[in-house]
This record gives C-alpha cells, structure tokens and sequence, in this order.
C-alpha cells in the first residue's frame, strides 16, 4: 500500500488502478489488488436491469463491525482499490456515517483509490460529506428523458410510482451529479447497451457530456438476476451501438469500455477492426474485467466472499475465518477461474469473465487461441 505521503497517478485512460492488466503485467500473475464491499441491500428504486436485484430487501439484517473489515484490509499485501456497493449504499444515514465514510477516511489515509457505486437520488448532504474522501462515484445512466428514467427505474417496483415523483430523482440525480463533479469526484456514468439503450447511445452519452460527467463508460448487458428476462441484443447490434457512440462522442470526455465480447483472437474481422478502432481512438480505453482477476466482493452482512456481487458462484469463504489474500488465492484454484484465466500479451487482454463465456463462449478453450493482430 501506498503511504499518504505518497502522490497517486491521476486516474486517465493510461492509469486505471481497477484493471487488472496492471498487476498481471505487474506480479506476472493475478493478485488480490481491489476489494468490493456490499453495505447495502436497500434501494429506493427497482430497476429493471439490476444486477443485485434479487438480493434487495424491505429491512435488512446488522452488519459485521467495520473493525473487521478494516483489519481485513489491512491484511491485503498489493490493495490499490475499493469499492463500495449495494443496493444503495447511502440509502441509510447510519450506513453513511458508520461505514461509508470511515471506509473512505481510511482509503484515502493510505493511499487506496476509492469508488461508490450509487444511483445519486438522494439529498445531497449524503454524498457531500463523503466528497472529499472520495476518488469515483459511479451512476447508472440509461436514459434520454426522465420518462425512460420513470420506466426503466420503477420496472421491477411491485406498485405504481407517480411520474412526477420519478422525474424530481432525475432531476436531483443530475443535480448532484453536477454537484459532485464540482467537489473534485471523478463522476463516471455508466450506461448498458440494451435493447432500449443500443440505438439511442449517442443521445444519452450527449445527456452525460451534458452532466459534466468526466467519464462515460460503458458495458454490454448480461442476463442476471433481475435482468435475466429481458430481451437481449446480439454481439452485431453491440457493435453497431458502440460505433455510433465513437461516431458521435465528445472526445473530451474519457470513454471506458468493458465486459465487451469481442476480442483480438476472434474470427470476425468486423470484431478485430472494432477493438483496433478502440485502442487508437483518443481519450478511450477498454477495461478487462476485475472480477475473479485483481478483485473480490465481501458481502458486510455475512461475511461471505464472493467472485462479484452478481455471481451465481457460491461463496469460497468468509471473512470472519480467512484473510482475503488465502481466500483469493482459494478462487484462483477453482475449475472455474482457471477456464477463464487466459492472458494475451499482445491484445493486453485477461480474456472472457464468466457471463461472457458462459453466454457466447461455453464450448471455446480460450487457452488454444491466439491474437490476429
């Protein structure tokens, strides 16, 4: 770990500490360099693509002491990066104030990069206070009106939400959005190419540019949990989305690119043309996955370990017994970490995560390819 006396890198598309390209090219093998915490699984939305969707609650049960999860932390040998997640992690004050912002004090003391994952819709003395401790508050934005913002993040409610109550959180999340850029956070606004978003890319990253969001990143959507029935688009449309957005993106704006699958071995020239697209536009980087490779998810309540937050991976451990660097370590041995634990020196790539080999991959031995640079 780093001391505070330490100068980080500014985060740019040259330096992005949750990739784990880093540390392989780094150890030369994959080490534990990011922990994701989960401290929540309340919401104030149901979206219709949520990932965790099936673990949200009405009332949710105490949380292990923040004490042990600290001293986990402090156990990891090469940690570089945190994140915090739920639900919505700032939906409870208590959470903010007795987690949140000790976790992010104790980030920034040493030296780690630190990023919440939220929807932004509350007030904003929520993320106010945990401003200047933090580096990156990433959002979801999938939305060209506060009408798709009302569909889309209400889908999965169970009861009618009025509209005008929909489209203050839109409105507020913009606002504290803007607010938050204005604080020094990098705000990064995620958006997923689905069958509502793929032809209507280029209008949201416009709505984001228009946020001051200072990186807009952006993934395919995957079946899991809530998402898994919603209609999917193919690997053709994927590609024709993101190349509308390179067409028409403001090339200011960091554009960050990840769980894409395409890649440099494929046997589609469309795909390969793609990706050597992507590493020589300006301002854009595409980011392997984390999950399972540099980082692992600790669910607060249980203290169980998991590969993400949304895997149907059970747990291989728990915190209240293991140090997380042997829990790592425990993963990096399972038959399914190694069927996904390929690395190509030459396309700078880690390969598929598992949703994506599952979906488009199951019967491919990423270990007999080789890149068509």
């Amino acid at each position: 770990m780093l001391s505070s006396s330490q100068t980080l890198r500014e985060l740019s598309p040259l330096n992005d500490p949750w990739d784990p390209i880093g540390s392989l090219v780094k150890y030369g093998e994959h080490r534990l360099t990011s922990v994701e915490m989960t401290v929540s699984n309340l919401c104030n939305m149901r979206c219709e693509h949520c990932a965790v969707g099936d673990t949200l609650v009405m009332l949710e049960p105490p949380k292990l002491p923040l004490e042990l999860m600290l001293s986990r932390l402090e156990e990891v040998e090469h940690l570089e990066t945190i994140s915090i997640t739920g639900g919505e992690p700032t939906f409870s004050d208590r959470t903010v104030d007795e987690y949140m912002l000790p976790l992010l004090k104790w980030a920034r003391k040493r030296g780690i990069r630190s990023q919440i994952n939220s929807n932004v819709t509350l007030p904003y003395n929520r993320y106010e206070k945990l401003a200047p401790y933090l580096d990156v508050m990433h959002i979801s934005f999938n939305y060209t009106n506060a009408d798709d913002f009302h569909n889309i993040g209400f889908a999965k409610a169970g009861h009618a939400v009025p509209r005008h109550t929909a489209a203050r959180m839109y409105e507020r999340m913009i606002d504290n959005a803007r607010r938050l850029v204005g604080e020094g956070v990098l705000v990064s606004a995620e958006s997923m190419i689905n069958y509502r978003t793929h032809e209507q890319i280029d209008e949201i990253h416009r709505l984001i540019v228009e946020m001051g969001c200072q990186r807009h990143e952006v993934h395919p959507m995957y079946p899991s949990s809530f998402a898994r029935d919603l209609p999917m688009i193919t690997k053709e449309q994927m590609r024709a989305a993101i190349e509308k957005l390179l067409n028409a993106r403001d090339k200011s704006v960091w554009m960050l690119f990840g769980t894409l699958p395409f890649y440099h071995c494929s046997d589609s020239g469309e795909e390969r043309d793609l990706l050597k697209r992507l590493a020589n536009e300006p301002n854009v980087s595409v980011r392997n996955d984390p999950d399972g490779r540099n980082r692992l998810n600790v669910n607060l309540f249980s203290g169980d370990v998991f590969v993400t937050d949304f895997a149907d991976v059970p747990s291989f451990g728990n915190i209240k017994k293991s140090q997380l660097d042997e829990l790592f370590a425990r993963w990096l041995r399972h038959p399914l970490a190694q069927g996904v634990n390929c690395y190509c020196p030459a396309a700078s790539c880690c390969g598929p995560n598992l949703l994506v080999k599952e979906m488009y991959y199951s019967d491919v031995d990423f270990h007999k390819r080789s890149a068509k640079m």
